[in-house]
């Protein structure tokens, strides 16, 4: 393990998941910084929560968690956001996402980005859904512009109605690392024109975009990892999954704690693999977990 805290700024969706029998804290980007923080980085989560009930909640939380909840607005006029999960696939749930919601009022300010700038983070993360609407969009590239230094790490993390192929190649476009899944492999590469296959789209993303590393998730069969210039394939850890929401999120914060630790491709791929099937054997998206459980 790498002792090396990396300032990562986090941008996009905070939402409550709605299950049948429960409502859990959510969204990609919270879920990334939580276990980030957890494997000893400094995430800033840049999103807005409605002036609501379920907005203060998530303040309390999120602040509970251990995060800075100093760039998270709260929208005056939207609610706080809610995503209803169907749990029909084990591996691939599916989500339907209410919007607009708060975090689409996310309002960065030329003193913010100011503030930003001087924080000077090495890596950001950050999603399609949340630069699916034009003002989302307007706001990620702001931040972008006024970090230019750092890590640009896309999990791209599609949904249907946000997942135009106009804007996913503008984002891939802007990245230096990539991360997706399987289906989105498939679908990404209809419409890019890259190989279908990991291996392939990992090596011809990176000379057509220049990413610095990408890797593709297999579910419980595993990963493939492009890193420092090598391709390394691991198979997955044999878990009991009581909840996969969340783990694709701590993968990939573990995935960029390989990276920012300057591991191997096979290291990254095998401390990925572990961490992302250790949430996946607990319920929620953020459960309770430990470094030495992951060694």
């Amino acid at each position: 393990m790498s002792g090396e805290k990396t300032r990562m700024a986090v941008i996009g969706e905070v939402l409550w998941d709605v299950f049948p029998d429960s409502t859990r804290l959510g969204g990609a980007p919270l879920n990334f910084a939580a276990h980030a923080r957890r494997l000893g980085h400094e995430p800033l989560l840049v999103s807005a929560v409605g002036n609501d009930k379920l907005g203060e909640d998530a303040l309390a939380r999120i602040a509970a968690l251990g995060l800075d909840t100093g760039m998270i607005d709260v929208s005056r006029h939207l609610e706080t956001g809610t995503a209803r999960v169907d749990m029909g696939d084990a591996e691939h749930p599916a989500f339907t996402i209410v919007r607009p919601s708060a975090y689409d009022d996310v309002r960065l300010t030329g003193e913010r980005l100011a503030k930003m700038a001087a924080w000077r983070p090495a890596a950001v993360y950050y999603g399609t859904l949340f630069a699916s609407r034009e003002e989302g969009r307007a706001t990620l590239l702001q931040l972008l512009d006024a970090i230019p230094h750092a890590r640009r790490f896309y999990d791209i993390n599609l949904r249907p109605g946000s997942d135009s192929p106009t804007l996913v190649s503008e984002l891939l476009e802007r990245a230096d690392v990539v991360k997706l899944n399987e289906t989105e492999l498939e679908v990404v590469s209809q419409f890019t024109g890259l190989p279908g296959d990991a291996h392939g789209f990992c090596r011809a993303g990176a000379s057509r975009y220049g990413w610095t590393a990408a890797c593709v998730t297999f579910g419980s069969r595993g990963c493939a990892v492009l890193a420092g210039g090598e391709y390394a394939e691991a198979p997955g850890c044999p878990v009991e999954v009581a909840d996969p929401v969340g783990a694709g999120d701590a993968f990939a914060a573990a995935f960029l704690h390989g990276l920012e630790a300057g591991w191997r491709a096979e290291e990254i791929a095998r401390f990925a693999n572990r961490l992302g099937a250790l949430v996946a054997s607990r319920p929620g998206a953020i459960p309770e977990w430990s470094l030495a459980e992951i060694a």
